[in-house]
């Protein structure tokens, strides 16, 4: 019987331990750690995100400071405000929602940030830490593929990885941290020849195509593990992932579900990075 991964519970555990590391922070007499969410335009799906994200950083005891920019701000009020928060001692990360209005540079806003208070980990220099596998803030989906994995009981070094999507914000990153972790690792894309072949030979199959229902059954080798990153909402308001869910899930030997599986731990990591980011400013081992 296939087993569901439980994204939720895994992000629990992860919750837990950050709760137990702001309470350490306050008990040595210091502030709690403060993050600055930068929300420009008023896309729904964003409002929820932030939304989530505000919850799990109260839950934990890391304070938030909301910014909010109209749809039609410019360019240069975003990067100004951007500055002023990487000189804002009291700000320890900066966490730009995207997507952005069309005409904001996704670019230019994400390398404005100060790496070190980078929590997205998406800052060329992050990117570059992990490309060496150096200690840095790492991507907060591919973080919390690899965690979600590892609380599946999944073995991850020694096998056969097939990512499909080479996306700065997740694929090309998770493939780097699964090969860190000891997995061969195939990155695949949309000019890949033969993907489904490829697939058919992995014990771990992430999905990040934004394609919905792009995996099905037959992509998969009885018993791999499939980890699903789409997101797709369906007319009657279900949410669905790039993985035909059914299918698979008679194939494959543990799958994460859409919702609760990958979106509870992107969460989860934001919270780690806010505590990484913390303790980098302040020298806190």
């Amino acid at each position: 019987m296939t087993q569901l991964i439980d994204g939720r519970i895994a992000a629990q555990v992860i919750k837990k331990r950050v709760r137990a590391d702001v309470a350490a922070i306050l008990a040595k007499g210091l502030r709690a750690p403060r993050l600055a969410v930068v929300l420009a335009g008023d896309h729904p799906a964003s409002e929820v995100y932030v939304k989530n994200k505000e919850l799990a950083c109260k839950s934990v005891g890391i304070e938030t400071v909301m910014h909010r920019l109209p749809k039609d701000a410019s360019q240069k009020q975003i990067l100004d405000l951007i500055a002023k928060l990487n000189e804002d001692d009291s700000i320890d990360g900066i966490l730009p929602q995207l997507p952005l209005p069309a005409h904001i540079s996704r670019t230019a806003v994400i390398l404005a940030v100060d790496p070190k208070k980078d929590v997205d980990g998406l800052t060329p220099l992050n990117q570059g830490l992990l490309d060496w596998n150096l200690p840095g803030i790492r991507p907060c989906t591919p973080s919390g593929i690899v965690e979600l994995l590892k609380f599946s009981g999944t073995e991850i070094r020694g096998a056969l990885a097939a990512v499909l999507g080479r996306s700065l914000l997740v694929g090309a990153p998770t493939a780097n941290l699964l090969s860190h972790e000891g997995a061969t690792t195939v990155s695949m894309h949309s000019e890949s020849r033969n993907s489904s072949e490829l697939t058919r030979q992995a014990d771990i199959v992430v999905v990040a195509t934004g394609q919905h229902h792009l995996v099905k059954g037959d992509w998969i080798k009885p018993g791999a593990t499939v980890i699903d990153v789409g997101i797709h909402r369906m007319p009657d308001g279900s949410i669905e992932g790039d993985v035909h869910f059914a299918s698979v899930s008679k194939v494959a030997g543990k799958i994460s579900p859409v919702p609760g599986g990958v979106g509870p731990m992107t969460i989860a990591s934001l919270l780690v990075n806010c505590i990484s980011a913390y303790k980098l400013r302040k020298k806190i081992i």
